[in-house]
């Protein structure tokens, strides 16, 4: 039913996975019992099951309160019949009598099979959550293990966790291979039900932030602060960033010497573009930074959080973008509304105006 090769895979079982032999024992002893107690429903009495993983034994006891009565109920002996087990038997002990199960080697065997699987997977849930659970919002390093039709399921942490990048969490045009390293970012970490899951992600905000503190002291040191990212992964980045200190150059912090910090974090983007753009207190003044590479003329405010940003004529495809991915991009960052307007169509507008204003006479 159960051997010392047996035991000697569940100490195996402890070495791979960190499991004790002990809860091992323990699940099996109660999940034996109950089996036996399900396939053999008339046999009377509270069945114990003793396994000793050093002599590689199994023990089935049936234990029963002696009582003096002519029913017998459940978990009950007779006084009679108690005494013929043990002389000395009186009313109300509890008598242990072990005995052999017959035709319950097949049960045993699946029932040892499920209990070792579900302690496995209950393990790893409880692994999952301890080592992650502090986790979320971090960078980390991972090895694609497989990717199927919708997901890529990156290997990651000591205990080589899997870790699901969702299709909304993969980078337009980004190829993820097995045997591929990438970092990525914990965006979640799902306790429900009997499953841990850590959610990484590639085109979350989130990762280029880490990637700048990565390699930018001064960010990991709080000099300079990131003040908001707006992102369309694969394509562009704007980042907004803030000196503490004003005797450290932000921007110049960032790009680093001959732009080698910048170009790291491009390059581990595949080439995305990155606009790092200096925060400023003043909303109008930081709309017309957002709107970088493009120069901006003026911004006037139109209206609660609505603005309207004059560019010269020969820079307004610039400022708007390819698909109107820059100015969009910087009213995510601004959390304004900004309608781009050429020098030529806001004087239009200006002249329009003074036209339709009643003169006075």
């Amino acid at each position: 039913m159960i051997n010392k090769d047996f035991f000697a895979a569940l100490a195996d079982l402890e070495r791979e996975k960190g499991i004790s032999e002990e809860v091992f024992v323990e699940a099996l002893e109660t999940a034996l019992a109950s089996a036996y107690k399900k396939q053999f429903v008339g046999d009377a009495g509270n069945v114990e099951v003793k396994l000793n993983p050093e002599k590689g034994t199994i023990r089935f006891f049936l234990t029963r309160t002696v009582v003096d009565s002519e029913e017998i109920a459940d978990g009950e002996i007779a006084l009679e019949d108690a005494q013929e087990i043990k002389k000395s038997a009186k009313v109300g002990d509890v008598l242990s009598e072990e005995f052999t199960p017959k035709d319950f080697t097949r049960i045993a065997a699946q029932t040892a099979k499920q209990v070792i699987l579900q302690k496995i997977h209950e393990t790893e849930r409880d692994n999952t959550l301890s080592e992650f659970s502090d986790k979320e919002g971090e960078l980390m390093s991972g090895l694609v293990r497989k990717v199927d039709a919708r997901n890529v399921y990156v290997e990651i942490g000591k205990g080589q966790i899997e870790g699901l990048m969702l299709p909304q969490d993969q980078v337009p045009g980004e190829r993820y291979l097995a045997g591929d390293r990438i970092k990525v970012y914990v965006k979640r970490v799902k306790s429900g039900g009997r499953n841990a899951q850590v959610l990484v992600s590639r085109a979350a905000p989130g990762l280029v932030k880490r990637l700048f503190e990565e390699e930018v002291p001064e960010i990991k040191a709080g000099t300079v602060v990131v003040k908001g990212i707006s992102r369309e992964p694969g394509h562009r980045t704007k980042m907004a960033i803030a000196s503490e200190d004003p005797r450290v150059d932000a921007v110049g912090a960032c790009v680093g010497n001959k732009g080698a910090r910048v170009n790291a974090v491009v390059a581990e983007l595949g080439g995305e573009k990155i606009d790092i753009i200096l925060w400023s207190e003043n909303p109008l003044e930081f709309i017309a930074k957002a709107l970088s590479p493009a120069t901006v003329v003026s911004v006037t405010q139109m209206g609660e959080k609505s603005a309207i940003a004059v560019v010269p004529d020969d820079k307004l495809s610039l400022a708007i973008g390819r698909d109107g991915q820059n100015a969009r991009l910087a009213a995510r960052l601004t959390g304004w509304k900004i309608d781009v307007k050429s020098e030529s169509a806001a004087a239009k507008l200006n002249l329009e105006a003074a036209e339709q204003t009643p003169r006075e006479e």
